[in-house]
């Protein structure tokens, strides 16, 4: 029968049709249809849809196989074909999410465990290297102290709301780890949040204490928290939240000796105060084989009763506002958007870094 099987590809855009005979067949098996898939791809048998694989991105979605078809290659050949069309599209590197008790039907499709949120959620990726390479590169990074902290920010742009979290959590730490959101999904571009955030170590003259990493796929990205992305619209799925923490609590943390996680507190966004919550309760409280990190939440800096946000940068930038920034920002940033390099407008989709206390 798997010789008579047709596997096509399709622009769900294209065939609403079909993604509504591909919705039903999920939803029969307790699925959700994805909306933002670029591209599916379906195993029909004489027209019979007997399985379906989706990709967004480098995240497989929306997979599955019909009952009397399971066990018999045909995830394997989904799998394998939704492989080259990402590799088409210049992504080799994949992630999918799984229930757990799907983990053996998937290694056997050449995937591999990341992480795993007991009894909700597997975290697979295609190489048995990914992570594990990554937290061998942090090693080059890391230093023997006493108290090592981390901050992880967006920076969209840096403010000087994030400059006194760094100040704060230097000072009470030993050496100090930032990590900078690396998804270009903010106004800012990342090559302009980076080097904003580099500018504002090196005005601290902390440089000797602090090491600022680029983001991967590893910390807060669409591959490792997808629905982050979709934060100002309230979705974030809290699956993927302990995804992203305990990838960080089990990989990243060890590789750097990592003993403190610091976070601005959160006045604005209910969303981001979860994920402050969320940090307690992974990073913390929950018995792991990895060791605990303590979450330290700095209160956020305040300029005129209010608290610094990017938030607030972007929208006086936008306003042309400029002489409404220099309480705000430091001055590598204040030069940017002053030089006029910053983006126009801020129509883009914004994202909030969910540890820093503001993006």
């Amino acid at each position: 029968m798997l010789d008579e099987i047709d596997l096509s590809a399709m622009i769900p855009t294209a065939h609403p049709e079909e993604m509504e005979e591909i919705r039903r067949f999920l939803a029969a098996r307790s699925l959700d249809l994805d909306t933002t898939l670029e591209v599916v791809v379906t195993a029909r048998h004489y027209g019979r849809l007997l399985g379906c694989a989706g990709l967004t991105g480098s995240v497989v979605k929306c997979v599955a196989v019909d009952e009397e078809m399971q066990g018999r290659d045909l995830l394997p050949r989904l799998m394998l074909e939704v492989s080259f069309l990402a590799l088409d599209r210049g992504r080799p590197h994949l992630f999918l999410y799984t229930s757990p008790r799907n983990e053996a039907a998937f290694r056997a499709c050449g995937l591999h465990p990341v992480v795993t949120v007991p009894d909700q959620v597997l975290m697979m990726e295609n190489t048995p290297r990914g992570v594990h390479a990554y937290a061998e590169e942090l090693r080059h990074y890391r230093r023997e102290r006493e108290r090592v902290g981390a901050v992880v920010l967006n920076a969209n742009p840096f403010t000087l709301g994030h400059r006194h979290l760094l100040t704060v959590a230097a000072a009470e730490c030993d050496y100090l780890h930032v990590f900078v959101v690396g998804e270009d999904a903010s106004t800012f571009s990342f090559d302009q949040r980076i080097a904003l955030v580099r500018a504002g170590v090196a005005e601290m003259d902390l440089r000797d204490r602090i090491h600022v990493h680029p983001g991967t796929r590893y910390v807060v990205s669409k591959a490792t928290f997808p629905t982050y992305f979709l934060k100002d619209r309230g979705i974030v799925d809290l699956a993927a939240t302990a995804v992203d923490l305990l990838i960080f609590r089990q990989h990243i943390a060890p590789a750097l000796g990592i003993t403190h996680r610091y976070v601005g507190t959160e006045p604005f966004c209910a969303v981001t105060r979860q994920y402050n919550a969320d940090m307690h309760y992974w990073l913390e409280r929950r018995d792991l084989p990895a060791p605990p990190i303590e979450v330290v939440e700095i209160p956020r800096l305040e300029r005129g009763g209010a608290a610094v946000s990017a938030t607030e940068v972007r929208r006086r930038y936008a306003a042309g506002d400029l002489e409404g920034l220099r309480d705000l920002v430091p001055l590598p940033t204040f030069r940017l958007l002053a030089a006029g390099d910053a983006p126009a407008t801020t129509t883009r989709t914004l994202i909030h870094s969910p540890t820093s206390g503001g993006a």
